[in-house]
């Protein structure tokens, strides 16, 4: 069903509906690729049916043309990063998901579009209130709604929020004032209730680059972390093990409420529940089938799933948990081990590096991410009325939340291993995982592999290098060797998380003269990812006068 939907969201119909006509009879005697076939067809009429209504939709009628639009908020408005509109910095936006219920007076629909609105009305909107907004209608990229609108004047609030919403509001609030600041403050609400707007771009990259991603926000195993410990509490308020399971299944959906029923959070929840079946029935391979039920309820649910990244690593990580965590001795080595190998052919395909490192990285965090979840989420239960207590238990599980945030810090700066992106970087990744799982394929089919794999494996940048122009989009940024991680840095272009990764990557711990030739966004926005852990001893910006000289390391600079 999964592969259906991904087929059918790329392929025309007609083309998949064919391919299965065909495996349906050749395999007529085999009932298990008939059921295959059926499953790969249920999927593809999903995406069919939610991708015509989409494409159909009435608000289509209105494309590149402004309109008044009756939007239902979904999802919490975000704040959007600055970019770049010529040379300077566009004005604050915000970004958010809802249901468009009204055009023009005219169209009465429901239907999901993106709303990227650059007015502060919209700042504090919660999921369930309406709004009237005076948008311009355009194609969206993203293919899970209908159409992108775009607002610059302010908006007009219809419906005030529930009661309902204001509450769960309120919880987030109390958790996002009690954990104050820094990375430890910002990571603790993202891994409790799926809140990250207090983290900065620069610790999201050091989480990623580390393999700790999956802590940014919540996770399948931050559901199960909850889900197991509430179970545990409901054993002394019923004795009956039907009415705790029932109990748990309230307090799980309340959850979902509180962390947003985003699609990350019920593929996170999904997830879970397969884990407390597998932790129930004891034998990881009688898990299959209900990890085989989430995958299909989730893409019924929301077939765009399926063209998700996040829910492939989602279903291969709990996938590794199931089938090879078991296998792999010592027994706390399993976890990250389990995950890392069967979601490693998508992080190459994606990113095109995989670090070695995250493995200690996974293991050295694992400790905390308990401690942190429970403590965390009664601390945000209780916040709203009695702030003091909430806290004092933020206090206590503080130092925890600090030493994630300084192991991935300091796993991101070791190197990692670039390899080619894409369909060709995926088959290696996956080829490998399989000759480990199977454990059947001779030892020279297994080196070939390898040889395969690392022959891609490209060493960035070259020894010798002397000059080099950072990959920062719009703008300039420029580097010249001087040596000894020592570098002059020309520019600094628009993005602070790919200038840093661009020293980063170059080696660059000391910038003896920086140079900003002129004050443009594309040109200096980048400047605190370029001072990033970096001693910066000399800046020149675009007004110094003409005759003006430097020597850095022999080297003479006159403007």
């Amino acid at each position: 069903m999964w592969v259906g939907a991904l087929i059918q969201s790329w392929s025309a119909p007609w083309a998949i509906s064919a391919v299965a006509l065909l495996l349906v009879l050749i395999s007529l005697r085999k009932k298990r690729f008939v059921v295959l076939i059926v499953a790969l067809l249920l999927g593809a009429s999903i995406m069919s049916i939610r991708m015509a209504a989409l494409q159909s939709s009435a608000i289509n009628q209105y494309r590149d043309r402004s309109t008044e639009v009756i939007v239902q908020v979904t999802t919490d408005p975000t704040r959007v990063a600055p970019k770049i509109v010529g040379t300077a910095f566009a004005p604050t936006s915000f970004s958010f998901i809802g249901q468009a219920l009204e055009v023009d007076n005219r169209y009465r629909l429901r239907i999901p579009v993106r709303v990227f609105a650059s007015t502060y009305s919209v700042e504090g909107l919660l999921p369930g209130q309406k709004l009237s907004v005076q948008a311009k209608v355009l194609k969206s990229k993203e293919r899970r709604v209908a159409a992108l609108l775009i607002v610059k004047n302010k908006v007009k609030v219809i419906t005030p929020p529930s009661r309902w919403a204001s509450s769960l509001a309120a919880i987030r609030l109390g958790l996002r004032q009690a954990t104050g600041t820094g990375d430890a403050g910002a990571l603790i609400p993202g891994m409790v209730i799926g809140d990250v707007s207090k983290q900065s771009a620069d610790f999201k990259n050091d989480m990623r680059r580390s393999g700790l991603t999956h802590l940014v926000a919540v996770s399948g195993a931050n559901f199960a972390i909850v889900s197991t410990f509430v179970l545990w509490g409901m054993q002394f308020i019923f004795r009956r093990l039907n009415h705790r399971l029932i109990a748990t299944a309230i307090c799980l959906a309340a959850f979902i409420a509180l962390v947003r029923p985003s699609p990350s959070v019920l593929r996170a929840a999904a997830m879970a529940a397969v884990l407390l079946f597998a932790y129930g029935r004891r034998q990881g391979r009688d898990s299959l089938p209900a990890l085989g039920f989430a995958i299909g309820a989730v893409v019924i649910a929301d077939p765009f799933q399926a063209r998700d990244p996040g829910f492939a690593l989602s279903v291969l990580a709990t996938a590794g948990l199931l089938l090879i965590a078991p296998k792999i001795k010592p027994k706390f080595l399993a976890p990250p081990i389990a995950a890392m190998v069967f979601c490693a052919p998508i992080i190459v395909s994606l990113s095109g590096y995989i670090s070695p490192m995250s493995v200690l990285a996974n293991l050295l965090a694992a400790p905390a991410v308990t401690p942190i979840t429970i403590v965390g989420f009664i601390a945000a239960l209780i916040s709203p009325i009695a702030p003091v207590i909430s806290a004092g238990l933020i206090f206590l599980v503080k130092p925890l939340a600090t030493w994630i945030a300084w192991v991935a810090e300091w796993i991101a700066q070791f190197p990692v291993f670039t390899l080619k992106t894409g369909l060709y970087g995926f088959l290696a990744a996956a080829l490998i995982v399989a000759a480990i799982y199977f454990g059947r394929a001779k030892f020279s089919i297994v080196l070939l592999i390898l040889v395969i794999a690392f022959s891609w494996i490209q060493r960035f940048p070259a020894g010798d290098w002397q000059i080099a122009n950072c990959d920062i989009g719009q703008g300039d940024a420029m580097v010249i060797n001087l040596k000894k991680n020592r570098g002059i840095v020309i520019d600094v272009g628009p993005d602070p998380q790919a200038m840093d990764r661009c020293l980063h990557q170059l080696g660059i711990k000391e910038i003896p003269l920086l140079i900003l030739t002129h004050v443009h966004a594309d040109h200096v926005g980048g400047l605190q990812g370029a001072k990033k852990n970096r001693k910066v001893d000399t800046t020149w910006f675009g007004n110094i006068s003409a005759g003006a000289r430097a020597r850095i390391d022999g080297i003479d600079i006159e403007v």
